[in-house]
This record gives C-alpha cells, structure tokens and sequence, in this order.
C-alpha cells in the first residue's frame, strides 16, 4: 500500500476504533468473553506474548502451550466466531495482554454464514487496521481458511479469499500461513484422518500438522 494511503487509512480505523469500543457487543459471545476475562484475571496471561485468537479450531487447539513451549503463547479462540466479532471485542480478547504477534485463523464461518472472499478480506484490512493502531509494532499473521470435509462445497469461496488474503499480507508486511495444501490428501481432497466425527473439526493428528507450519512464524 502506498505510504500516504496507509497512513490515510490507518487514521480512519483510528476512528472507527474509538467508535466501535463504544458500541455494544455481538451478545451471542458475551458469555464466553467474560468467562476468559474472569479466568485470566486470576491467572494473568503473559504480557508481550502471542495471542491466538479467531475461531473454534484455535479455542479447541487445547495443547497450545505445550506445542510451542519457547513462547509465551496466549490462547483467546472464541466460538464460532467470525472477524467481525473479532473485531468487535478487539478492545477485550486482543489488547489487554499487548502481544508482541497476534496470529488469527478466522473466516471460514464467515464464508459458511454468506459472505463472500471480498467481504471477508474487507473485515480482515479493518482488523490488521487496529491492530497496528491499537498496537503499533505488534507482528500480524493469518492462518489461510483450511480445508474440511464438512465444507468442501464452499472451496470454491474458501481458495478466492486464501488468494486475496495471501496477496494482501504480502502487500503489506503480514504473515500468511498456508495450512490449505498441506492439509489435502494425494486426491486433492481433505484428509480423512486429521479430522473428528464432525468432518470440520481437527483431531490431535490435525493440530500436530498446523504446529510444524505455524511455528517457524512464532517471534522470539
């Protein structure tokens, strides 16, 4: 992006920042938010950490830490969620610990609700957006929308937003973390065998595969 653009841009989410942090929450994750609230507060995360955050397959990626045991990890998954949820608790589930990176995995739920690549790359500009001005230094990373067998009729929408999101980060300095390959079997299609009963959700062998691609993104 063109550096006076940037700077344009940056200060408008600025001001979409302030607005947003007064406007009142998507209720359907209010419990949830206050429940990692009320845990962290009697066992503080660690500050200038790596906060995970996004959907189901980082709030149920319950060996976090012990998969990257040389960094101050931080797990905030919640739902579900989608990044204009992410967005709108920004404020609550990524700011209070000021990480050092935030890695994100989000979208797919997006995609599966009706949005559309472009409308979620939008969401994910105004994320990154905040992010630098909320956090300015802070490493962004996005993990790329995964291929499931429960959903493979949206790969189509899935691949389109991986593209767009891909040269975006590129564009701008983020990291993109393609989980998508890795993830398809010699027919092209998910593998069986990293996936629970649900089809969408990943086992112990998934989450063993996402921990060799994510972590040589991971900062010191």
């Amino acid at each position: 992006m063109h550096f006076w653009k940037r700077v344009g841009f940056l200060i408008a989410v600025g001001i979409g920042l302030g607005a947003l942090q007064g406007e009142p929450r998507n209720a359907k994750w209010e419990q949830e938010i206050s429940a990692i609230e009320q845990r962290e507060a009697e066992t503080p995360p660690p500050a200038n950490g790596i906060v995970f955050t996004g959907s189901s397959s980082i709030r149920l990626w319950k060996t976090l830490a012990e998969d990257f045991p040389h960094h101050p990890v931080v797990n905030r998954g919640f739902g579900g969620s989608q990044i204009s949820d992410l967005i709108g608790y920004f404020d609550r589930v990524v700011v209070p610990t000021h990480p050092r990176q935030v890695v994100v995995y989000s979208g797919t739920n997006d995609i599966s609700g009706g949005e559309s690549a472009e409308q979620v790359l939008a969401d994910w500009a105004t994320l990154c957006g905040m992010i630098e001005v909320a956090l300015p230094g802070t490493k962004i990373a996005l993990i790329a929308a995964a291929p499931n067998p429960a959903r493979w009729s949206q790969r189509a929408e899935q691949s389109r937003f991986n593209a767009l999101a891909a040269a975006y980060c590129a564009r701008n300095g983020y990291d993109f973390i393609d989980v998508w390959t890795p993830m398809l079997g010699a027919d092209g299609t998910p593998s069986r065998d990293i996936y629970v009963d649900d089809k969408l959700h990943m086992n112990a062998a998934g989450y063993v595969m996402w921990r060799a691609i994510v972590a040589p993104y991971l900062i010191d």
